[in-house]
């Protein structure tokens, strides 16, 4: 009996000692997850954007083989010499967009400010026989209405420095002008002139819609400056236009199509934080457009003429944007 008391008591010893060493062993302590904060891959900027157009658009009516010689049976030209404009403009694309390929869209919105600019000035050739001018008439041109929408979309593509794009753009148009004042010649059967002293003589209206390919080269070597130029292309254009010469009662509505467009472009840019300040110029052209002209005389309702009637478009454009990143 006195040895198993011994022996029970050795093995309580044993067993305290045993639970004194794992308790003096610190337990492992399993490290919190942390979970990393996802990272913004792309941003929208938004911000004003402020400039001038320097241009003209054009009012075109083709002749026939048997009216004149000229290629032109009359022609207006009508100035946009400047007009200033406002607006904003939209961005979606990566917040580094030279860190991989991606997605980038945009709009762009400008209104112009009513104002006069430059002249209106109308030319017909009427006689078979040669190309001389048959009348002429100039007036003050004012700008009454300058409305521009553009939107983009597209991928982008960086390499070291330097990133391209390619993209789809459209754009519409409105433009809204009246000539009042001035004179004019008529040679028909003799040779006159007529003073528009305080008559508003004529109006014409142009509504473009286009669509275009384009695309872009531009580098940051030099950041935070950065430098891009661009060009869209494209022959897919329609213009709706509507005249009114005011004093002769009679409204012509010309709906042409299908000519050239195209607009190089520059861009400079200086990033501050999540703000980018931009200075841009650009070129639009587009070729004279052919269609249809229906003629309504003294309001006895519309029929179809038999020459083609066109429109065209000249526009330099200078602007300021500040873009916020959002």
């Amino acid at each position: 009996m006195k040895n198993i008391a011994v022996l029970s008591v050795l093995v309580i010893i044993l067993s305290l000692n045993s639970y004194a060493d794992e308790s003096e062993v610190p337990s492992a302590e399993v490290p919190s997850a942390e979970v990393p904060s996802a990272e913004r891959n792309y941003c929208f900027s938004l911000g004003p954007q402020f400039g001038f157009v320097f241009g003209q658009a054009l009012e075109i009516v083709y002749s026939l083989p048997e009216e004149t010689k000229n290629e032109f049976l009359s022609e207006l030209i009508w100035d946009m010499k400047p007009v200033f404009y406002f607006g904003i403009q939209a961005q979606f694309n990566r917040v580094d967009l030279m860190k991989k390929p991606g997605f980038f869209s945009s709009i762009s919105f400008k209104a112009g400010i009513p104002a006069d600019s430059g002249i209106m000035e109308d030319r017909d050739w009427m006689w078979p026989q040669n190309s001389d001018l048959t009348r002429f008439s100039s007036h003050t041109n004012k700008t009454d209405v300058f409305i521009q929408l553009d939107a983009a979309a597209g991928a982008s593509f960086p390499t070291n420095n330097n990133l391209f794009k390619l993209f789809i753009g459209g754009s519409w148009m409105r433009f809204l002008f009246t000539g009042r004042d001035g004179y004019g010649i008529y040679n028909d059967l003799y040779t006159k002139e007529q003073n528009f002293s305080g008559d508003t003589v004529i109006s014409y209206q142009q509504d473009w819609l286009l669509l275009a390919i384009g695309f872009s080269a531009g580098t940051n070597i030099f950041y935070p400056f950065s430098f891009d130029i661009s060009f869209q292309i494209s022959p897919l254009t329609y213009c709706a236009a509507i005249d009114n010469h005011l004093l002769g009662d009679t409204i012509f509505r010309d709906f042409t199509e299908f000519g050239l467009f195209f607009e190089p472009s520059f861009n400079m840019s200086f990033v501050i934080k999540h703000a980018e300040l931009s200075l841009g110029l650009n070129y639009r052209y587009i070729g004279r457009t052919k269609g249809e002209s229906y003629t309504n005389k003294k309001d006895k309702g519309y029929y179809l003429e038999t020459n083609k009637a066109g429109a065209g478009l000249s526009m330099l454009d200078s602007r300021f944007l500040v873009s916020i990143r959002l």
